[in-house]
């Protein structure tokens, strides 16, 4: 069988002559034409083609996913301004097809809020800065309101179980979301009232002015569990309260009751900011989502405040009779130096801290140090916030073991509801 060639016919002459194919004379080959590309020239406008009304609504699904061609698209569109039906019906196939684009997540950049105040502090610095040992209790509200902000009415009345310690064991409380955001916001009420704002209780009587007294009372008050209501009054106090602090002009020195102990000012704004912190966690641990420890620069100032009511602490279980058996602490005078314990903090806002053990008044010393405990700083918080047992924190131990666990359950019985 002959293969034909280009320029030859079937019958093996120069096709060049003839016009016209003889009889029995196969069809010739056209030569590629000059592409309008190569050429230089102007690529013509597609044109809509002329289509009955029946193909153009059915070419409305692929128009709206860009799947048509050209004259397709033109003529589609060009349809589409003279028929009111078939507009409606790719207005909607459109907003359909933005349903099946791969959604984004709409969790921001938790570094975000921190960026632009930080860009807006370079450019205009506040007339009246908030004090530096205000800004967790800033930071941790801010953080939590976040998470709150997209919450349902399912998440909102999530079950969450708040934990402590008490009496060398372990004590639970049960309430939902809402609920522990009403607990929030009495105990912050006591920073509130202290700096001469309205008290969140109102009219309700508390028995005593301890954070689990004032919480029971409103808890108590409320003719129906606690709502996403609570959200409002809790976030406009925290705003209040740091507005206030900032006009206040004080050192943070101002007293602030708990009931049967007091701190200053700034010892209780850094005590709110950790409950606040904790308590997210409970809020997120019960919703599923994802929850991070305070920036290390917070962390530190909340493990520093815990250090310093430890040998406060010691001193009131020893008063208890909850001291180990056998402990027999040497008296020591206010300002001298007594036997310590080194507690050493590792990761994020770490440290180390000479924590006196027999008074109070005494001074840390590393000449007297008789042991030495390292934790991990979020697990140390975890502790003193009563959700880790003392005899399971994760703790290097070495030298006295009785002043050992004698630290370890001091620091989880800073804990309560």
């Amino acid at each position: 069988m002959k293969a034909y060639d280009e320029d030859d016919g079937p019958d093996g002459h120069d096709g060049h002559g003839d016009d016209e194919a003889g009889p029995g004379t196969g069809a010739r080959i056209p030569l590629p034409r000059a592409s309008v590309e190569d050429g230089g020239r102007v690529l013509p406008e597609a044109a809509p083609v002329a289509l009955e009304h029946q193909v153009l609504t059915s070419l409305l699904g692929a128009w709206a996913l860009a799947a048509c061609s050209a004259q397709e698209t033109a003529a589609v569109e060009d349809h589409l301004g003279q028929c009111e039906a078939c507009a409606e019906e790719a207005l909607r196939l459109r907003e359909a097809v933005t349903l099946l684009q791969r959604p984004e997540s709409l969790d921001l950049d938790p570094a975000l809020r921190t960026r632009v105040l930080d860009g807006c502090l370079e450019r205009r610095p506040p007339r009246i800065p908030v004090p530096e040992w205000a800004t967790p209790y800033d930071a941790e509200t801010a953080r939590l309101d976040a998470l709150l902000q997209d919450f349902g009415d399912a998440e909102w009345h999530a079950p969450v179980r708040l934990r402590w310690f008490e009496d060398d064991g372990t004590a639970s409380r049960r309430t939902t979301v809402a609920g522990v955001i009403a607990h929030l916001l009495t105990v912050d009420g006591t920073v509130a009232v202290a700096l001469g704002l309205d008290d969140p209780l109102g009219d309700i009587t508390a028995p005593s002015r301890a954070p689990a007294a004032r919480t029971e009372a409103y808890w108590r008050a409320s003719h129906y569990p606690p709502t996403r209501a609570v959200r409002a009054p809790w976030r406009g106090q925290g705003h209040s309260i740091v507005r206030t602090v900032a006009f206040t002009g004080d050192a943070g020195g101002m007293p602030v009751s708990y009931g049967d102990f007091e701190l200053p000012l700034r010892d209780a704004m850094l005590d709110r900011a950790f409950e606040c912190w904790v308590h997210a966690e409970d809020i997120a641990e019960a919703v599923d989502y994802p929850y991070e420890p305070p920036s290390a620069r917070h962390l530190n100032g909340m493990i520093d405040l815990a250090a310093r009511m430890l040998p406060g602490v010691l001193a009131a279980r020893r008063r208890a009779g909850l001291a180990p058996s056998g402990d027999r602490p040497h008296l020591v005078a206010a300002g001298e130096p007594g036997r310590s314990l080194r507690l050493e903090i590792e990761g994020s806002g770490g440290g180390e801290w000479l924590i006196p053990l027999d008074s109070p008044g005494a001074v840390g010393s590393a000449d007297h140090e008789v042991a030495h405990v390292a934790l991990d700083g979020v697990e140390f918080c975890r502790l003193a916030a009563g959700h880790v047992p003392p005899a399971e924190a994760a703790a290097g131990q070495v030298g006295d073991r009785e002043a050992i666990r004698d630290v370890l359950f001091a620091a989880a019985s800073l804990s309560r509801m």
